[in-house]
């Protein structure tokens, strides 16, 4: 199991004192040093957080050190203001991998994988369109047989897990967890009978994250919030270093 950090949250902090303190490239290069796999950024319209020119600038330092670089978005959002779009920036920085999410300008963080829609052509059009500059091109999708079908049909190579409703379940210590690791199971093997590369992704940490490492089924985990969350209390190095002894088993 790879493990990619989301810098958003260091982003975000750092916008909110508008200068450059913290730095997303130092801690992107800690994370790499510490032995994470990869980085991930998730720039939105507004930049409230990762902007396009941290997209750019970070894409070249990760894939200068060798570490894989993955660019998560809404591909049906434009240019805007100094927001270059997002198919725009995987052209731009041709990343290890795009993941395509479902996001509204509204939403607080990601809250849904995709579902048909009148969108399914253009979402086909734009996946075909993608692939000729990233490496991969991952769905963001809910968790159940019939979105890794859909994902499917949409010739997208990877998916990627939306996991809250696992991680709620096992914050609230709910009698249905191990029910719902099994039907995750279920789910994954679908996915890989079906020759697609899976990540998973949403309020993963350090107490829930072992169990899905468990079935030896995920291929990457990104993870953000709780990574900043658990380096207020550990530092940001051991705090990369704790991950990855989960994710190397």
């Amino acid at each position: 199991m790879l493990l990619s950090v989301n810098l958003n949250k260091i982003a975000l902090l750092r916008n909110s004192r508008g200068s450059d303190y913290p730095n997303l490239k130092e801690f992107a290069v800690q994370a790499l040093e510490e032995g994470a796999e990869g980085i991930t950024l998730h720039p939105r319209p507004d930049h409230r957080h990762a902007t396009s020119n941290d997209v750019i600038e970070l894409s070249k330092i990760v894939q200068d050190l060798g570490a894989e670089f993955n660019i998560e978005g809404n591909p049906f959002e434009q240019q805007t203001g100094d927001y270059l779009g997002f198919n725009e920036l995987i052209k731009i920085c041709k990343p290890t991998q795009a993941t395509l999410v479902p996001d509204t300008l509204s939403q607080i963080t990601s809250d849904h994988g995709w579902s048909s829609g009148e969108h399914d052509n253009e979402l086909r059009e734009t996946i075909t369109l993608l692939k000729s500059y990233a490496d991969r091109v991952s769905l963001f999708i809910d968790p159940t047989i019939e979105s890794v079908d859909y994902a499917f049909s949409l010739t997208a190579d990877t998916i990627e897990l939306y996991t809250e409703d696992y991680s709620k379940s096992y914050k609230n210590n709910n009698t249905n967890t191990l029910e719902l690791i099994e039907s995750y199971k279920n789910i994954l093997l679908h996915a890989k009978i079906l020759g697609l590369r899976i990540n998973a992704g949403h309020d993963l940490n350090l107490e829930n994250l072992p169990a899905l490492r468990a079935l030896n089924l995920i291929d990457e985990v990104s993870i953000g919030h709780a990574i900043i969350v658990d380096a207020l209390n550990y530092g940001f190095r051991d705090t990369i270093k704790r991950y990855i002894h989960i994710t190397k088993g």
